[in-house]
């Protein structure tokens, strides 16, 4: 009989826990030749989220990873992954906006050979156009600047085979983009496509312009890819024609008795030069800020303690 490991990464989730692990423990009962193990990384809840998954141990194959405080989700999820033991791992949101009753359709292409299938939403119910439009237009930034093509519109609910997830635990990294990585690591992949439901209860931990998002887009764009740097080169190039445009602009104003441009011309030139420069010093200064976190070596994450029934 083969085994999966679920894994999920929770803040303050104490009014969809009990129902999420109901429909996940139905889910799997339908299929043939599966049991599976819960992983529940608390990410320093401060609600009553641990007690109900104490509780819900007596009857559930639960194993809750407590945090000594909050650390983000990407290391939570790894912390999940390096305590699993199951045959395929399925990463998902704790609030039951990712339904578990489509895992019958990953595990059919996991059996047909796939070693990471992606949920791809072809809807996104509850959620603003604003936030759909930018959402959209971030995942085009990044598999434009990125080695790696991300899928469109598939976030983190995946299923992983143990070979995928071995690879994935390889890497060394201090701010791990798990979306990014399960595209990376190579192997087969598939997808299978989702309606995505609004919020069981609660409210979004991460809303549209709060950190978290801001961050995963950063990660996404900087993780696979050092074009980015070279938008410093691009746009020196840029400067230095308008430049030369400017000087034979003022060669003509010169030669032709035009009067010459006052201030505002000088503040936009300034502006314009101190832009590219900032910019370019921003870019640069973010790969060496994750220089700077890999060289360090500190750990991602620090467990508080982990309670398993055995």
């Amino acid at each position: 009989m083969k085994k999966i490991s679920f894994v999920f990464s929770f803040k303050n989730e104490e009014n969809n826990l009990e129902e999420l692990i109901k429909r996940v423990d139905t889910s799997v009962k339908k299929l043939k030749n599966y049991n599976y193990e819960l992983i529940f990384v608390n990410d320093a809840s401060d609600d009553n989220s641990e007690k109900i998954l104490e509780n819900l141990q007596k009857t559930y194959p639960i194993t809750i990873i407590n945090m000594s405080r909050t650390f983000g989700v990407g290391p939570c999820v790894m912390a999940g992954f390096r305590h699993t033991d199951g045959d395929c791992i399925v990463y998902m949101d704790s609030d039951l906006q990712d339904p578990p009753e489509i895992l019958e359709k990953l595990i059919n292409e996991y059996q047909s050979g796939a070693d990471v299938v992606h949920t791809v939403r072809t809807e996104r119910l509850g959620e603003s156009k604003i936030k759909l439009i930018l959402t959209k237009i971030a995942y085009k930034i990044i598999n434009f600047l990125s080695d790696i093509n991300l899928p469109s519109e598939a976030g983190d609910f995946k299923l992983i085979s143990k070979k995928a997830l071995t690879k994935i635990l390889e890497q060394k990294e201090s701010r791990p983009y798990i979306r990014g990585l399960s595209v990376w690591v190579g192997f087969k992949q598939a997808y299978v496509e989702y309606v995505r439901k609004p919020r069981h209860e609660g409210k979004s931990k991460f809303p549209l312009f709060s950190a978290g998002p801001i961050t995963q887009f950063i990660n996404g764009v900087t993780a696979y890819s050092l074009k980015p740097l070279y938008l410093g080169i691009i746009l020196g190039m840029l400067s230095i024609i308008f430049s030369i445009l400017l000087i034979f602009y003022a060669f003509y104003m010169k030669f032709t008795d035009i009067a010459v441009p006052g201030t505002a011309g000088i503040i936009i030139t300034i502006s314009f030069f101190s832009g590219v420069i900032l910019l370019s010093v921003g870019v640069t200064g973010i790969y060496i800020a994750r220089i700077f976190e890999e060289v360090r070596g500190r750990d991602t994450y620090v467990i508080k303690n982990i309670k398993k029934i055995n």
